[in-house]
């Protein structure tokens, strides 16, 4: 891993809102935490390779969401819904290149074990599948955005 992946995954992180993610490969280990605090980051890398020189890093910048959402959010009745949620921590696309059609969009119908997004993790693309039958209602997160595990992706209306 070099300094600008290192460098991309605390742009992610502290994007994310995640406050740890650690990796281990072979001989480099990785841990990154935040806290609303300055990007902690520690690294242990063999010491046959060269030293690297890491640029200074900015705290990242923690915004709360807008209060106006919640209660209208909160006001719309998505009981008989059924949430499609992501199953990993990752970067969240509707389709699989930017020039390609997107996988669901509001009204298609679905099937269990259909792909309806790809979450990418750290350079690994991931066709997510539903796990239920119906009809796509809303899509909950903006393509290319990051998203946390067990965020929703979806609402699906059962068939």
């Amino acid at each position: 891993m070099d300094i600008k992946q290192i460098q991309e995954l605390i742009r992610f992180v502290s994007k994310s809102g995640v406050n740890e993610v650690a990796i281990e490969q072979q001989d480099f280990k990785i841990t990154i935490k935040t806290n609303q605090a300055p990007t902690i980051v520690n690294a242990t890398i063999p010491q046959a390779q060269a030293p690297m020189v890491a640029a200074p890093v900015a705290a990242p910048q923690v915004q709360a969401a807008p209060a106006a959402a919640a209660p209208a959010a909160a006001t719309e009745d998505t009981s008989n819904y059924i949430t499609i949620k992501s199953p990993m921590i990752g970067t969240f696309y509707r389709s699989a290149s930017p020039d390609k059609p997107l996988y669901v969009n509001v009204g298609d119908e679905i099937k269990a074990g259909g792909v309806v997004c790809i979450i990418e993790a750290m350079k690994l693309f991931n066709e997510i599948e539903s796990e239920v039958s119906g009809r796509i209602v809303k899509v909950l997160v903006d393509n290319a955005s990051p998203v946390e595990y067990d965020q929703p992706l979806f609402l699906v209306e059962p068939v």
